[in-house]
């Protein structure tokens, strides 16, 4: 069984025209998408590297923005040349902002100010200070003190656009320390908040005498995820351990008495205290083994990914059932990108010998599995883009990459809607940035492409 034909976009456009689709907004932009689609997959319609750009600083991109300088210089995507949203000023090194989120306005929710609606930057600096910072302009909105007591290196989504984890560093001790044998107990600390307003659930510290030797933690849907050296991960309730290990709650902006100090809770100096110790272990939720570490739960009902416990089955991932650890013989086993991809009805394979996956990753709006496959020419590779049809894994589309691709570098490959943005880390730390996108009439691209091949125009340098 193949896919059924599909109307065309003139079809499509008329029909949306004279009404004939529902008013929902939702039946619009699915509408939308899927005219979208249409276009993107269509045999004439080609990608072009319209911009290039080189950096000595990461490059970060999220939803049609690139961001340069450790996320202080903000570039949009969708024009045809690099157009500047904003620049903030410059900081000294304990100022650098070391990770980033952005988050955008929640729907029905009735916010304290206007700037509120428009989507953030939430940002993390180097000297422990959390930033929101507006997303179109890059004015600091709000600013909230951590603490002194450790290094706060990392941002991740609790719940996406809902609930951030601010992670620390791991404590290593001193080298004294380590060379007399004595350990750390504390590992690291996570400290919890809801956005916009922001508010305060909670510093957990992570100690290994509750847990044991540990290697590593973080906290995702609510779940507290722990990990070990042999490939085990446990999972807790981080709900179940506020609520029965929470020493004081504590409030932004608020005066607060703690170990003898006074200070405003999340202003400097006295930022925010560790107020979640575990001093029992806390109930087990689930446990699983997994080749390091590698774990992911979803799906409805609830299912978990693996990979077997041995180095041989590296790459190899098994879709299992949580209520009863079986393996779902519906989905079969799928292997890591660079090697295969079974789906339901097609098998996505490479051949080692000529080309391989590299990234493997899926376009929800427009239900396209993207692929990166690079094939290697002799000392130089040569990648390209393919988009599979997410239900039946037909090829519908390739793109070439006009940029040589050494597997040895680290890449990444965003595809977001009539955009495809290739972010490079070479040695030395140097980052470059390929933007490409999307034009419906190959003639005329032509020309203009021989044109900017005769200027250069599109090498920048940030």
């Amino acid at each position: 069984m193949g896919p059924s034909q599909k109307p065309n976009v003139c079809g499509r456009l008329s029909r949306r025209a004279l009404g004939f689709f529902s008013r929902d907004a939702g039946m619009v932009q699915r509408t939308n998408l899927g005219i979208l689609r249409a276009l993107v997959c269509q045999e004439s319609t080609k990608f072009k590297n319209v911009w290039t750009t080189h950096s000595k600083s990461p490059i970060a991109y999220e939803r049609g923005r690139i961001y340069f300088n450790n996320y202080r210089c903000c570039v949009s995507s969708v024009a045809s040349e690099p157009r500047k949203l904003y620049e903030m000023p410059k900081c000294s090194k304990s100022e650098k902002i070391e990770d980033a989120l952005l988050w955008e306005c929640p729907v029905g929710e009735m916010l304290p100010n206007p700037s509120d609606y428009k989507s953030s930057l939430i940002a993390l600096t180097a000297h422990n200070w959390l930033l929101r910072i507006s997303a179109t302009t890059g004015k600091v909105l709000e600013k909230i003190y951590l603490a002194s007591y450790c290094k706060f290196r990392y941002l991740s989504w609790d719940t996406p656009q809902e609930v951030i984890a601010v992670k620390s560093a791991q404590n290593k001790g001193s080298t004294l320390a380590r060379q007399a044998g004595i350990q750390q107990p504390v590992l690291l600390y996570l400290a919890v908040f809801r956005v916009l307003p922001f508010s305060l659930i909670g510093v957990l510290e992570i100690n290994k005498k509750i847990f044991g030797n540990i290697t590593d933690a973080t906290l995702s849907h609510g779940i507290l995820i722990v990990m070990y050296s042999s490939g085990l991960v446990r999972l807790y309730s981080f709900q179940a351990i506020t609520k029965q290990f929470m020493q004081q709650k504590l409030d932004l902006g608020c005066a607060c008495r703690w170990g003898g100090t006074t200070g405003t809770v999340g202003e400097a100096p006295f930022g925010i205290p560790c107020n979640i110790k575990i001093t029992d272990t806390p109930p087990l939720l689930f446990e699983v083994s997994s080749l390091e570490n590698a774990f992911q739960i979803g799906g409805h009902p609830w299912h978990y990914i693996i990979t077997p416990n041995k180095k041989k089955q590296k790459g190899v991932f098994h879709i299992c059932a949580l209520k009863d650890n079986s393996l779902n013989e519906n989905l079969p086993t799928v292997t890591a990108s660079g090697r295969v991809v079974k789906r339901s009805f097609t098998i996505l394979d490479d051949d080692p010998e000529q080309e391989t996956f590299k990234i493997v990753d899926y376009e929800d709006e427009l239900d396209l599995l993207s692929v990166v496959a690079v094939t290697q020419i002799d000392a130089e590779g040569k990648a390209h883009l393919d988009f599979h049809c997410n239900e039946y894994g037909t090829l519908l589309k390739s793109i070439p990459l006009m940029e040589s691709w050494d597997v040895t570098y680290s890449h990444e490959v965003y595809f977001d809607r009539d955009l495809v943005l290739h972010i490079e880390q070479k040695p030395s730390r140097v980052f470059s940035c390929y933007v490409y996108q999307m034009v419906c009439d190959p003639g005329e691209e032509e020309e203009t492409t021989d044109k900017r091949s005769k200027t250069d125009h599109n090498n920048f340098r940030f």
